[in-house]
């Protein structure tokens, strides 16, 4: 399905064959993707858990992100608010507006079924971007502090790594809706 389309972008959902450009485009810029992760990601939006979304630019994938209907952990879990998960785009494919296209595109589907959407974001400098982003965007803290694999931190514990999985979870209320 397309969900957005100008003369060089489209929005669509996830395709099989994106993981793979994706996987070799990540490892390309240094990073580890877990190729395992893109199959993941298809199952659960052929199962309904979510929504994939991939960015083409001028026919190539630049960038993806997950809206999942059900949060399945940290502070929103069992709130009824949709979650963004894993949003990225491709180093090479930054500064063009595609990011920001990729989430007007999640956070008009998520608020069909909610007037909140949430997302957890990562606190070390490689998130920083995105941190900005989402701040510039209207996402807020939820005030519950740091989380590590889906337990909140406690003040001077030491059982955690500044590593992917060290996150600040925000959130949205999205336009028009919550202003009653």
């Amino acid at each position: 399905m397309i969900y957005y389309q100008d003369e060089k972008l489209v929005i669509r959902t996830m395709e099989e064959a994106d993981g793979p450009v994706f996987v070799k485009e990540y490892t390309a810029q240094g990073w580890h993707p877990d190729p395992a992760g893109y199959q993941m990601r298809l199952k659960d939006q052929a199962e309904g858990k979510c929504i994939a979304l991939t960015a083409v630019y001028l026919g190539n994938p630049a960038g993806s992100v997950y809206l999942y209907l059900t949060v399945r952990e940290g502070p929103f879990k069992g709130k009824g608010w949709p979650m963004i998960v894993d949003f990225s785009v491709l180093e090479k494919y930054q500064r063009k507006g595609i990011g920001s296209k990729l989430m007007d595109t999640a956070e008009q589907i998520a608020s069909a079924c909610s007037d909140t959407v949430c997302l957890g974001v990562g606190l070390c400098k490689e998130y920083g971007e995105a941190q900005r982003m989402y701040a510039k965007r209207g996402y807020i803290p939820d005030g519950s502090g740091v989380w590590y694999r889906d337990k909140q931190c406690v003040q001077y514990e030491t059982a955690c790594t500044v590593d992917d999985d060290l996150v600040l979870f925000l959130s949205k209320v999205l336009a028009g809706k919550g202003d009653k």
